[in-house]
C-alpha cells in the first residue's frame, strides 16, 4: 500500500467529523461521516474487510482529508451534501429525478384536498409519502368519491357564482356557493383524515354514528347519503389485493443482486393498504457492491429526507446494522424487523419479485444503450464511449418568446433533473444562431471556469449554420476539446434521413434509418425539441396574456395587480366570468366586459 496511515491515524481527532478518501489525480473515493473521525478511519486500515468493495477502495487511496464538525447531525447533513455534490465513486447515492407524491389538506376555512409534490409548506397536513404518482392519484380519487372535498384552486374557490361539474357528478359538495355549512364540512375533513392516517375502522364507525342520527331525526335522505358511504368505504378496502387486517403504516425494504446489478425495492402500505412498490438502483456505487451495503445506504438517504412509519421490515442486511443507522438519522427509530407474519411475508414475496422483474427490465434497456452507444463511439471515431450528452435545441413562434432547452443524457438514459431552458432575450427576432450562441455560451461558461460539468459530447439539433455558431462558442471558452454534433433533419423531415454536420468541415454523415447510433441521436434530439416547444409556448402564453391586460383601457399597474393576485395568476383572469371580475376591488362591469371581451 503506498499510502502511509501510520503517519495519520495519529494526528486524527476523536471527534465527529466527515473524512473523505482521495485516490490518483485527486479524485474523491469516498465520503463518510463519524461519531468518532479518529476510531472510523482506522477501521480502514485493518487486515481484514467487511467487503471486496472496501479492500478495492482502501488499495486506492493516496489521501485522506477530514472536516471536524460540532455534532453527529451536521456530520449526517454535510456527508450528504458532499456525496451528491462530488459523487465519488465508492459511495452509494441514490438519485430520483423526482420527489415523492403526497396528497395535502390545507387550513383553508374550507380546506383543499389536492395532489402535491415539492417542499412543505406550513399549515398544511401532508400524507404520505406514496410510492408513484398513480397510487396518490387513485387515493385522490377514492377520497374525492367518499367524502366529496373540494380540489380546485383557491381563486377559482373565491370567485365561484355556481357548482362546478364536479358537485353534479357527486365528486363535491360545493362549499364555494354555501351549499354545505362549515361544521359539516369539517366533519367531511376529519373523516378524510382518519381515512389517510388508516383509521377506517373509526371512519366507518364514525358514519354509522351519523346514519342513525339521521334516522332518528326522520332524515332519511342523510342516512341513505351516510349509508352509501359505508358501503363504498367497505367496497373499497375489500377490494384490496393485499390488506394486513389491521390499521398499520409500513415501508417493506428489500435489496437483492442479480447478474451484477443491486436493486432496492421500497413498498408502501399505509393504513394496511398496499399502495405499490418502487424499484431504484444505487450510483456511482463503485465495484463488487452487496446488496447489505446498498440496503443500509438507502435507509439513510431515504429517510434523511421523507418521514419513516411505525415499522420498517425489511431483508437484505442485519435488523441491528438497519437500526444503527436509524438512530443516527431519525430522533425517533421505528420499529425494525423480518418478516413473521403471512401478510408481512407475501410483502416481501411481492417486494423480491418486483425488484426481480426491475433488474431485468433495466438489464434489457442498460444493454441497448450501451450498445448504441459503442455504435455512437464508433462512428464518431471517439477515443472512449461518451458517458454525458448535453443536447441544445431553440423553439420560437415568429421570432416570439425564444427558448433554448439543453437535456442531459447520462450513463443510461436521460437526466430530467438536470434539463435546463434559457429563455432568450437581447437578440433580433427569429435570429437561430444569436439564441443559439446566447445558450451555449451561458450553459459553458461555468464549465470554462472549471465550476459546472463537462459534458463528453454535445448535440446541436440544427445544421451547417448553428454548427459553426456552437464551435465559434466553445473556442472563445476554450473548450474546443469537448465533441460536438449537428443533426440536420433529412429530407421532408422524414425519420431516418437525419445527416450528422461535423464542426471541422468534414462531408455530412447519413447513418440510415437502423443505425443504433442514430437511434440514440433521435431519442436525446426529440426529447430536445420537446423541453423546447413546451417552455415556448407556456413563455408566449404569458407574455401575450400580460400583453393583452396592459393593452386594455384603465388597466394600470394596480389593477393589473389586483386582478392576478385575486384569481391567482394570469391563467385564472382568462378563465373568470365578467360576474367574477366584477367582484375585483377597482373593477366596475364596464371595465370587467372590457376585460373579458379582450382575453377571449
Amino acid at each position: 500500500m503506498s499510502f502511509d496511515f501510520k503517519t495519520l491515524l495519529p494526528t486524527l481527532p476523536e471527534s465527529p467529523g466527515v473524512y473523505r478518501m482521495i485516490g490518483a489525480d485527486e479524485e474523491v473515493l469516498y465520503v463518510g461521516k463519524a461519531k468518532n473521525l479518529k476510531r472510523r478511519v482506522s477501521s480502514y486500515f485493518q487486515k481484514n474487510h467487511p467487503s471486496p468493495r472496501t479492500t478495492m477502495m482502501v488499495a486506492r487511496i493516496e489521501r485522506v482529508d477530514v472536516t471536524v464538525v460540532r455534532s453527529e447531525a451536521e456530520a449526517l447533513i454535510l456527508e450528504n451534501n458532499l456525496i451528491k455534490s462530488l459523487r465519488p465513486r465508492f459511495n452509494i447515492l441514490f438519485r430520483d429525478d423526482k420527489s415523492y407524491p403526497y396528497i395535502a389538506i390545507t387550513a383553508d376555512e374550507f380546506p383543499r384536498i389536492a395532489y402535491y409534490r415539492g417542499a412543505f409548506e406550513k399549515g398544511v397536513r401532508y400524507f404520505g409519502p406514496y410510492p408513484s404518482g398513480w397510487a396518490a392519484r387513485e387515493s385522490l380519487q377514492l377520497l374525492q368519491r367518499l367524502f366529496m372535498l373540494r380540489t380546485c384552486e383557491d381563486s377559482v374557490f373565491r370567485n365561484r357564482s355556481r357548482p362546478c361539474l364536479l358537485h353534479q357528478i357527486k365528486r363535491c359538495t360545493a362549499p364555494c356557493v354555501g351549499l354545505i355549512d362549515k361544521q359539516a364540512y369539517a366533519a367531511d375533513v376529519k373523516l378524510a383524515t382518519l381515512f389517510l392516517d388508516g383509521r377506517h375502522s373509526d371512519v366507518i364507525d364514525n358514519l354509522g354514528v351519523r346514519m342513525q342520527e339521521a334516522v332518528g331525526r326522520f332524515a332519511f335522505e342523510e342516512a341513505a347519503v351516510f349509508r352509501d358511504q359505508i358501503r363504498s368505504l367497505q367496497t373499497v378496502l375489500h377490494k384490496q389485493h393485499v390488506d394486513s387486517g389491521r390499521d398499520e403504516d409500513v415501508d417493506v425494504i428489500i435489496a437483492m443482486a442479480q447478474d451484477g446489478c443491486v436493486c432496492v425495492n421500497l413498498a408502501m402500505v399505509r393504513g394496511g393498504r398496499h399502495l405499490g412498490d418502487r424499484p431504484q438502483f444505487p450510483q456511482a456505487a463503485g465495484e463488487a457492491l452487496i446488496p447489505a451495503d446498498a440496503l443500509l445506504a438507502f435507509i439513510e438517504q431515504h429517510y434523511l429526507d421523507h418521514p419513516a412509519p411505525a415499522k420498517l421490515v425489511i431483508e437484505g442486511t442485519e435488523i441491528e446494522a438497519a437500526k444503527a443507522v436509524l438512530d443516527e438519522v431519525l430522533d425517533k427509530r421505528p420499529i425494525v424487523i423480518n418478516a413473521r407474519f403471512q401478510n408481512e411475508k407475501a410483502w416481501i414475496e411481492m417486494a423480491l419479485l418486483n425488484a426481480k422483474l426491475a433488474i431485468e427490465t433495466r438489464q434489457r434497456e442498460t444493454g441497448r444503450a450501451r450498445h448504441q452507444l459503442e455504435a455512437l463511439k464508433t462512428v464518431l471515431d471517439m477515443a472512449e464511449t461518451p458517458r454525458r450528452i448535453e443536447c441544445f435545441d431553440i423553439s420560437h413562434t415568429q421570432g416570439e418568446a425564444t427558448v433554448a432547452s439543453c437535456v442531459i443524457w447520462e450513463g443510461e438514459g436521460m437526466k430530467k433533473a438536470e434539463y435546463r431552458r434559457f429563455n432568450i432575450a437581447g437578440i433580433e427576432p427569429g435570429d437561430d444562431y444569436a439564441a443559439m450562441r446566447q445558450a451555449l455560451t451561458r450553459r459553458y461558461e461555468k464549465v470554462a471556469a472549471g465550476e459546472g460539468v463537462r459534458p463528453d459530447l454535445i448535440l446541436i439539433d440544427g445544421g451547417k449554420g448553428q454548427v459553426g455558431v456552437a464551435w465559434e462558442v466553445l473556442t472563445e471558452l476554450g473548450l474546443q476539446s469537448i465533441a460536438m454534433l449537428g443533426v440536420a433533419k433529412g429530407e421532408e423531415r422524414k425519420a431516418g434521413l437525419e445527416q450528422l454536420v461535423f464542426p471541422d468541415g468534414r462531408p455530412p454523415l447519413l447513418l440510415g434509418g437502423e443505425h443504433p447510433a442514430l437511434h440514440l441521436i433521435q431519442t436525446i434530439r426529440d426529447e430536445a425539441h420537446r423541453f423546447a416547444i413546451t417552455g415556448m409556448r407556456a413563455r408566449r402564453s404569458k407574455t401575450r396574456l400580460t400583453s393583452k391586460l396592459e393593452e386594455i383601457p384603465g388597466i394600470g399597474p394596480t389593477r393589473r395587480k389586483k386582478l392576478i393576485e385575486t384569481f391567482g395568476g394570469l391563467a385564472g383572469v382568462r378563465n373568470a366570468t365578467i360576474e367574477d371580475l366584477c367582484r375585483v376591488e377597482g373593477i366596475n362591469r364596464r371595465i370587467a366586459e372590457q376585460i373579458y371581451n379582450a382575453l377571449r
